[in-house]
């Protein structure tokens, strides 16, 4: 299953539920603010990183560029473009929102 999560982990709780709902081998992908889930250095990054060993991280490119944030990304989460995004939909058999 893929997982979008698009709303900043300082505003709502969504990636934490993402995370504690989420399945091994799920893809999660952080989108809009949500990338600021994926920001190094914060109170989030061991949850992700923790979260990492058992289902693969993605960020859209255009959302981490956008917000400047392009050398603060945990290291190990992979960017993608748009295109890719829609190769992760494709990829997997469901998408799961987190609002």
């Amino acid at each position: 299953m893929l997982h979008t999560v698009n709303k900043s982990p300082f505003d709502r709780n969504s990636l934490e539920s993402c995370l504690k709902q989420s399945k091994d081998g799920s893809a999660i992908l952080f989108i809009e603010d949500g990338v600021y889930g994926a920001l190094a250095n914060t109170k989030y990054s061991d949850m992700v990183k923790e979260a990492m060993k058992s289902r693969k991280m993605y960020a859209l490119f255009p959302d981490i560029e956008a917000r400047g944030m392009q050398d603060k990304v945990i290291d190990g989460i992979k960017m993608i473009d748009y295109e890719g995004f829609v190769d992760l939909v494709v990829e997997k058999n469901a998408v799961q929102s987190w609002l």
